[in-house]
Parts: structure tokens; sequence; C-alpha cells
């Protein structure tokens, strides 16, 4: 199989367009009440791991549905006009998750660059669920 463009093609692509926040940045924002962290990784990933403390949780696999009014999925915590920082293990799929928000409208949208793993890495609070 030939692919057009690789995902790594994609994640590059995605993060020339969209706001990167390293952890100190990230780390400033942690307990604003105009921010909210957004994980995105599956929950094994989570209860494996533990995740950044008041994270709220939702799997990159409805994260559309959850930001859109429109939706039955629609979490209205997201549509609060507070800063959303998506995270993932590696920042790969918070990279293409931030685009597609960013596509979708949502203006004040970041990711964290290095994801979970950048934030233990750099000395992150960490919570196990």
């Amino acid at each position: 199989m030939s692919l057009k463009k690789s995902s790594k093609e994609l994640v590059e692509e995605a993060q020339k367009k969209i706001v990167s926040l390293t952890f100190e940045q990230a780390k400033i924002l942690l307990n604003n009440a105009n921010t909210i962290f957004v994980d995105i990784r599956e929950i094994h990933e989570i209860n494996q791991f533990g995740t950044i403390p008041n994270a709220l949780h939702v799997p990159r696999g409805i994260l559309e549905f959850v930001v859109d009014p429109e939706s039955p999925y629609f979490n209205p915590i997201l549509g609060k006009n507070k800063k959303i920082i998506l995270f993932c293990r590696s920042s790969w799929r918070s990279a293409l998750a931030a685009l597609t928000l960013q596509e979708m409208g949502i203006q004040d949208i970041a990711h964290l660059v290095g994801g979970f793993d950048a934030w233990i890495e750099s000395g992150g609070e960490v919570v196990v669920k």
C-alpha cells in the first residue's frame, strides 16, 4: 500500500499551523480558571500512567463530537470560552486534534509539546485515578 502522506508528515504539517506549548508554558496555566487541560489518551493509558491534575478525559475518537454543541456528546465545559490545552502521550495525536478543533472554529486551542511523556520528564505533577 502506498500512502499519499505518512502520519509523521500529517503531524509535521499540523505543528506548523497550531499553537504548541512547552512544559514551562503549560505549567503556568495549570491552575488557571480560564484554562482546561484535555487528556485525549485512551483510558488504559491513564490507568497505567496517571494524568495531569484536573485534566478532563476526552478520548481522541470522540473529541470532535464533545466540542460540537449540536452533538449528543457535547460537553458544555468545553464550550465556555476557555483556553483548551490538549495532550496525549507524545504529542502526535494532540497536534492532529488541535488542528481539527482549530478548523472547527475553536479559537483558543493549543497542545503540549512532547505530551504527557514530556510532562513527566520535566517533573510535572501527576495524579493516578
